[in-house]
Protein backbone atom coordinates (compact mmCIF):
# COMPACT_ATOMS: atom_id res chain seq x y z
CA UNK A 1 0.00 0.00 0.00
CA UNK A 2 1.21 3.40 -0.52
CA UNK A 3 1.40 6.45 2.30
CA UNK A 4 -1.56 7.95 1.30
CA UNK A 5 -3.74 4.39 1.18
CA UNK A 6 -2.30 3.91 4.68
CA UNK A 7 -3.49 6.85 6.18
CA UNK A 8 -6.76 7.08 4.30
CA UNK A 9 -7.67 3.52 5.35
CA UNK A 10 -6.62 4.64 9.41
CA UNK A 11 -9.13 7.51 8.51
CA UNK A 12 -11.84 4.54 8.06
CA UNK A 13 -11.01 3.07 10.85
CA UNK A 14 -9.21 0.13 9.02
CA UNK A 15 -6.48 -0.99 10.17
CA UNK A 16 -4.26 -3.60 9.77
CA UNK A 17 -2.50 -6.51 12.89
CA UNK A 18 1.08 -5.35 11.99
CA UNK A 19 2.24 -2.48 10.66
CA UNK A 20 6.45 -2.82 9.79
CA UNK A 21 7.33 0.70 8.82
CA UNK A 22 11.14 0.70 7.96
CA UNK A 23 13.36 2.65 5.36
CA UNK A 24 16.04 5.43 5.24
CA UNK A 25 13.31 7.98 5.24
CA UNK A 26 12.11 8.66 8.62
CA UNK A 27 9.06 11.46 7.79
CA UNK A 28 6.70 8.64 6.49
CA UNK A 29 7.35 6.12 9.45
CA UNK A 30 6.58 9.05 12.03
CA UNK A 31 3.77 10.25 9.99
CA UNK A 32 1.79 7.01 9.84
CA UNK A 33 2.75 5.68 13.56
CA UNK A 34 1.20 9.28 14.55
CA UNK A 35 -1.99 8.74 12.00
CA UNK A 36 -2.43 5.09 13.76
CA UNK A 37 -1.65 6.30 17.08
CA UNK A 38 -4.26 8.91 17.05
CA UNK A 39 -7.21 6.92 15.21
CA UNK A 40 -6.94 3.23 16.83
CA UNK A 41 -8.04 4.49 19.63
CA UNK A 42 -10.17 7.18 21.69
CA UNK A 43 -8.32 9.54 24.02
CA UNK A 44 -10.24 7.95 27.28
CA UNK A 45 -8.96 4.26 26.56
CA UNK A 46 -5.05 4.95 25.65
CA UNK A 47 -4.18 4.37 28.97
CA UNK A 48 -4.76 0.76 29.42
CA UNK A 49 -4.84 -0.38 25.88
CA UNK A 50 -2.22 1.30 24.38
CA UNK A 51 1.32 0.27 25.59
CA UNK A 52 4.74 2.43 23.73
CA UNK A 53 7.94 0.99 24.03
CA UNK A 54 11.53 2.17 22.58
CA UNK A 55 13.68 -1.02 20.54
CA UNK A 56 17.05 -0.19 23.12
CA UNK A 57 14.71 -0.73 26.34
CA UNK A 58 12.52 -3.38 24.32
CA UNK A 59 12.72 -7.62 25.88
CA UNK A 60 11.25 -9.66 23.55
CA UNK A 61 9.06 -11.97 25.92
CA UNK A 62 7.68 -8.55 27.87
CA UNK A 63 6.52 -7.13 24.21
CA UNK A 64 5.15 -10.70 23.26
CA UNK A 65 3.37 -10.66 26.25
CA UNK A 66 2.12 -7.29 25.78
CA UNK A 67 0.84 -7.74 22.03
CA UNK A 68 -0.75 -10.99 23.09
CA UNK A 69 -3.40 -9.58 25.55
CA UNK A 70 -6.89 -8.81 24.89
CA UNK A 71 -7.86 -5.21 24.98
CA UNK A 72 -10.04 -3.85 27.96
CA UNK A 73 -13.27 -2.71 27.16
CA UNK A 74 -12.45 -1.86 23.90
CA UNK A 75 -12.38 -3.30 20.18
CA UNK A 76 -8.76 -3.42 20.00
CA UNK A 77 -5.19 -2.02 21.75
CA UNK A 78 -2.51 -0.86 20.29
CA UNK A 79 1.42 -1.19 20.77
CA UNK A 80 4.24 0.66 19.26
CA UNK A 81 7.66 -0.60 19.22
CA UNK A 82 9.62 2.64 18.43
CA UNK A 83 12.84 2.71 17.15
CA UNK A 84 13.01 -0.67 16.33
CA UNK A 85 16.35 -1.11 14.54
CA UNK A 86 17.87 -0.41 18.19
CA UNK A 87 15.82 -3.76 19.62
CA UNK A 88 18.13 -6.86 20.59
CA UNK A 89 16.19 -9.92 19.69
CA UNK A 90 13.46 -8.23 17.40
CA UNK A 91 13.48 -11.77 14.78
CA UNK A 92 12.47 -13.11 18.38
CA UNK A 93 8.95 -11.79 17.58
CA UNK A 94 8.96 -14.51 14.59
CA UNK A 95 6.58 -16.52 16.07
CA UNK A 96 3.94 -13.15 16.66
CA UNK A 97 4.38 -12.17 13.23
CA UNK A 98 3.37 -15.81 12.31
CA UNK A 99 0.19 -15.39 13.75
CA UNK A 100 -0.49 -12.12 14.70
CA UNK A 101 -3.71 -11.50 17.38
CA UNK A 102 -6.87 -9.75 15.49
CA UNK A 103 -7.62 -7.25 18.47
CA UNK A 104 -3.88 -5.92 18.63
CA UNK A 105 -2.82 -3.08 16.19
CA UNK A 106 0.92 -3.54 16.75
CA UNK A 107 3.00 -0.54 15.02
CA UNK A 108 7.23 -1.58 14.59
CA UNK A 109 9.12 1.88 13.62
CA UNK A 110 12.26 0.52 12.07
CA UNK A 111 14.41 3.83 10.95
CA UNK A 112 17.11 4.51 9.14
CA UNK A 113 17.74 1.29 7.12
CA UNK A 114 15.70 -1.06 4.86
CA UNK A 115 15.02 -4.02 6.99
CA UNK A 116 16.26 -7.27 4.75
CA UNK A 117 12.82 -8.94 4.16
CA UNK A 118 14.31 -12.40 2.49
CA UNK A 119 14.98 -13.41 6.21
CA UNK A 120 13.03 -16.08 7.85
CA UNK A 121 11.89 -12.71 9.82
CA UNK A 122 10.95 -11.13 6.95
CA UNK A 123 8.96 -13.34 5.02
CA UNK A 124 6.61 -13.96 8.35
CA UNK A 125 6.24 -9.81 7.82
CA UNK A 126 5.70 -10.00 3.94
CA UNK A 127 2.79 -12.99 4.68
CA UNK A 128 0.86 -11.56 7.60
CA UNK A 129 1.82 -7.82 8.33
CA UNK A 130 1.33 -4.06 6.18
CA UNK A 131 4.76 -3.78 5.12
CA UNK A 132 5.76 0.21 4.31
CA UNK A 133 9.57 1.23 2.51
CA UNK A 134 10.04 4.66 3.37
CA UNK A 135 12.10 5.85 0.94
CA UNK A 136 13.88 8.83 0.53
CA UNK A 137 12.85 11.27 -1.92
CA UNK A 138 15.17 12.70 -5.27
CA UNK A 139 16.25 16.20 -5.34
CA UNK A 140 14.46 16.51 -8.57
CA UNK A 141 11.01 14.94 -6.57
CA UNK A 142 11.35 17.37 -3.66
CA UNK A 143 9.51 20.31 -5.36
CA UNK A 144 6.70 18.36 -5.81
CA UNK A 145 6.43 17.03 -2.43
CA UNK A 146 6.35 20.33 -1.21
CA UNK A 147 3.56 21.42 -3.46
CA UNK A 148 1.67 18.56 -2.45
CA UNK A 149 2.12 19.34 1.51
CA UNK A 150 1.36 22.65 0.82
CA UNK A 151 -2.53 21.02 -0.82
CA UNK A 152 -2.30 18.93 2.43
CA UNK A 153 -2.48 21.90 4.86
CA UNK A 154 -4.65 24.28 2.46
CA UNK A 155 -2.25 26.03 0.75
CA UNK A 156 -0.85 26.26 -2.54
CA UNK A 157 2.67 27.24 -3.77
CA UNK A 158 3.72 29.02 -6.63
CA UNK A 159 6.87 26.93 -8.67
CA UNK A 160 9.62 29.12 -7.89
CA UNK A 161 8.61 29.44 -3.68
CA UNK A 162 9.04 25.65 -4.04
CA UNK A 163 11.96 25.37 -6.08
CA UNK A 164 13.48 28.01 -3.32
CA UNK A 165 12.54 25.27 -0.57
CA UNK A 166 13.67 22.72 -1.57
CA UNK A 167 17.15 23.99 -3.13
CA UNK A 168 17.55 25.74 0.25
CA UNK A 169 16.36 22.66 2.69
CA UNK A 170 16.86 19.60 0.60
CA UNK A 171 15.41 16.17 1.20
CA UNK A 172 14.69 16.80 4.48
CA UNK A 173 10.98 16.38 4.66
CA UNK A 174 11.04 16.52 8.57
CA UNK A 175 12.32 19.88 8.21
CA UNK A 176 10.36 21.21 5.56
CA UNK A 177 7.35 20.49 6.50
CA UNK A 178 8.14 21.93 10.21
CA UNK A 179 8.92 25.55 7.72
CA UNK A 180 5.50 25.18 5.44
CA UNK A 181 3.90 24.43 8.80
CA UNK A 182 5.40 28.34 9.32
CA UNK A 183 3.47 29.16 6.99
CA UNK A 184 0.17 27.96 7.62
CA UNK A 185 0.10 29.70 10.88
CA UNK A 186 0.90 32.52 9.56
CA UNK A 187 -1.72 32.94 5.78
CA UNK A 188 -4.78 32.26 5.11
CA UNK A 189 -6.17 29.09 3.93
CA UNK A 190 -5.98 29.12 0.22
CA UNK A 191 -3.14 31.62 0.16
CA UNK A 192 -0.68 31.19 -2.91
CA UNK A 193 2.58 30.88 -1.23
CA UNK A 194 5.39 33.08 -3.05
CA UNK A 195 9.05 33.33 -2.29
CA UNK A 196 8.58 36.52 -0.69
CA UNK A 197 6.21 34.67 1.68
CA UNK A 198 8.91 32.35 1.80
CA UNK A 199 11.59 34.72 2.99
CA UNK A 200 9.29 36.27 5.23
CA UNK A 201 7.99 33.52 7.52
CA UNK A 202 10.95 30.62 6.39
CA UNK A 203 13.49 32.91 6.36
CA UNK A 204 15.24 32.02 2.89
CA UNK A 205 16.27 35.06 1.13
CA UNK A 206 14.01 35.46 -2.21
CA UNK A 207 16.92 37.66 -3.94
CA UNK A 208 19.80 35.93 -2.99
CA UNK A 209 20.11 31.58 -3.16
CA UNK A 210 20.91 29.18 -5.57
CA UNK A 211 17.80 29.00 -7.88
CA UNK A 212 18.65 32.87 -8.00
CA UNK A 213 22.03 32.81 -8.79
CA UNK A 214 21.63 30.03 -11.86
CA UNK A 215 18.78 32.78 -13.22
CA UNK A 216 21.37 35.34 -13.15
CA UNK A 217 24.13 33.14 -14.98
CA UNK A 218 21.71 31.95 -17.75
CA UNK A 219 21.51 35.64 -18.32
CA UNK A 220 24.91 36.80 -17.62
CA UNK A 221 24.08 39.16 -15.31
CA UNK A 222 27.39 39.56 -13.79
CA UNK A 223 26.16 42.42 -11.29
CA UNK A 224 23.73 40.12 -9.62
CA UNK A 225 25.92 37.43 -9.70
CA UNK A 226 28.45 38.76 -7.77
CA UNK A 227 25.80 40.24 -5.50
CA UNK A 228 24.97 37.39 -4.76
CA UNK A 229 28.43 35.67 -4.25
CA UNK A 230 28.89 38.79 -1.71
CA UNK A 231 25.56 37.22 0.33
CA UNK A 232 27.33 33.65 0.04
CA UNK A 233 30.46 34.55 1.03
CA UNK A 234 28.65 36.30 4.31
CA UNK A 235 26.58 33.51 5.18
CA UNK A 236 28.88 30.73 4.40
CA UNK A 237 26.95 27.97 6.67
CA UNK A 238 24.14 28.66 4.49
CA UNK A 239 25.78 28.03 1.42
CA UNK A 240 28.71 26.11 1.34
CA UNK A 241 30.42 26.10 -2.20
CA UNK A 242 30.43 22.22 -2.49
CA UNK A 243 26.38 22.19 -2.65
CA UNK A 244 26.24 25.08 -4.76
CA UNK A 245 29.01 23.44 -7.51
CA UNK A 246 26.79 20.84 -7.47
CA UNK A 247 23.46 22.31 -7.50
CA UNK A 248 24.95 24.13 -10.53
CA UNK A 249 26.61 20.93 -12.44
CA UNK A 250 23.09 20.08 -12.34
CA UNK A 251 21.53 22.87 -14.28
CA UNK A 252 24.17 23.36 -16.40
CA UNK A 253 24.20 19.55 -17.38
CA UNK A 254 20.51 20.17 -18.06
CA UNK A 255 21.34 23.14 -20.48
CA UNK A 256 24.21 21.04 -22.67
CA UNK A 257 21.41 18.49 -22.88
CA UNK A 258 19.29 20.57 -24.31
CA UNK A 259 21.72 21.51 -27.42
CA UNK A 260 20.91 18.47 -28.67
CA UNK A 261 17.44 17.96 -28.03
CA UNK A 262 16.65 21.33 -30.80
CA UNK A 263 14.03 19.71 -33.07
CA UNK A 264 12.14 18.11 -29.76
CA UNK A 265 8.84 18.71 -29.20
CA UNK A 266 8.41 20.19 -25.72
CA UNK A 267 6.82 17.32 -24.11
CA UNK A 268 9.59 14.88 -24.68
CA UNK A 269 12.24 17.86 -23.49
CA UNK A 270 10.42 17.64 -20.35
CA UNK A 271 10.75 14.27 -20.30
CA UNK A 272 14.37 13.82 -21.03
CA UNK A 273 15.30 16.92 -18.70
CA UNK A 274 12.55 15.37 -15.63
CA UNK A 275 11.54 19.48 -15.70
CA UNK A 276 8.12 19.67 -14.10
CA UNK A 277 6.56 22.32 -16.50
CA UNK A 278 7.16 24.32 -19.56
CA UNK A 279 7.52 27.16 -16.65
CA UNK A 280 11.04 25.35 -15.94
CA UNK A 281 11.92 24.59 -19.30
CA UNK A 282 12.10 28.91 -20.44
CA UNK A 283 14.81 29.23 -18.35
CA UNK A 284 16.79 26.18 -19.79
CA UNK A 285 15.74 27.54 -23.23
CA UNK A 286 16.78 31.22 -21.98
CA UNK A 287 20.58 29.79 -20.55
CA UNK A 288 21.04 27.76 -23.59
CA UNK A 289 20.71 31.22 -26.05
CA UNK A 290 23.71 32.53 -23.72
CA UNK A 291 25.80 29.67 -24.03
CA UNK A 292 26.97 27.56 -26.59
CA UNK A 293 27.22 23.86 -26.36
CA UNK A 294 30.64 24.35 -26.41
CA UNK A 295 30.52 27.32 -23.92
CA UNK A 296 28.36 24.96 -21.65
CA UNK A 297 30.76 21.84 -21.87
CA UNK A 298 33.38 24.94 -20.53
CA UNK A 299 31.41 25.53 -17.99
CA UNK A 300 30.80 21.83 -16.76
CA UNK A 301 34.74 21.59 -16.99
CA UNK A 302 35.08 24.34 -14.77
CA UNK A 303 32.65 23.04 -11.86
CA UNK A 304 34.01 19.65 -12.10
CA UNK A 305 37.96 21.62 -11.75
CA UNK A 306 36.48 23.60 -8.61
CA UNK A 307 34.68 20.98 -7.50
CA UNK A 308 38.43 19.22 -6.70
CA UNK A 309 39.82 22.38 -5.82
CA UNK A 310 37.15 23.63 -3.37
CA UNK A 311 38.14 20.27 -1.74
CA UNK A 312 41.91 20.60 -1.49
CA UNK A 313 42.92 19.04 -4.63
CA UNK A 314 45.92 20.93 -6.33
CA UNK A 315 44.96 23.55 -4.47
CA UNK A 316 45.86 25.23 -0.63
CA UNK A 317 42.88 26.13 0.62
CA UNK A 318 44.68 28.41 2.94
CA UNK A 319 45.91 30.26 0.44
CA UNK A 320 42.68 30.42 -1.47
CA UNK A 321 40.08 29.75 0.67
CA UNK A 322 36.45 29.24 -0.74
CA UNK A 323 35.35 33.19 -1.10
CA UNK A 324 38.45 33.39 -3.05
CA UNK A 325 37.14 30.36 -5.23
CA UNK A 326 33.93 31.13 -5.83
CA UNK A 327 34.41 34.24 -6.91
CA UNK A 328 37.01 33.20 -9.72
CA UNK A 329 34.37 30.28 -10.36
CA UNK A 330 31.59 32.48 -11.37
CA UNK A 331 33.47 35.06 -13.12
CA UNK A 332 34.94 32.10 -15.37
CA UNK A 333 31.45 30.93 -15.73
CA UNK A 334 29.96 34.85 -16.78
CA UNK A 335 32.87 35.10 -19.03
CA UNK A 336 33.18 31.34 -20.55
Amino acid sequence: MTFDEILRDAGRQHFAPVYFLHGEEPYFIDRIERAVTELALPEAERSFNQTIVYGKDAEPRSLLDALRRYPMMSVRQLVVLREAQDMKGLNDLESYMENPMQTTVFVVAYKHKKYDLKTKFGKALAKNALVFESKKLYDNQVPDWVSGYCKSRKLSIEPPAAQLIAENLGADLSKISNEIDKLVLNLPPGTVVNAQHVQDYIGISKDYNVYELQKALAQRDAGKVFRIAQYFSANPGKNPLVLTISSLYAYFSKVYMLHFLKNKPDTEVLKVLELRSEWFLKEYKLAASHYSAAQTERVINLLHEYDLRSKGVENDLSNTGEDALMIELFYKIVNS
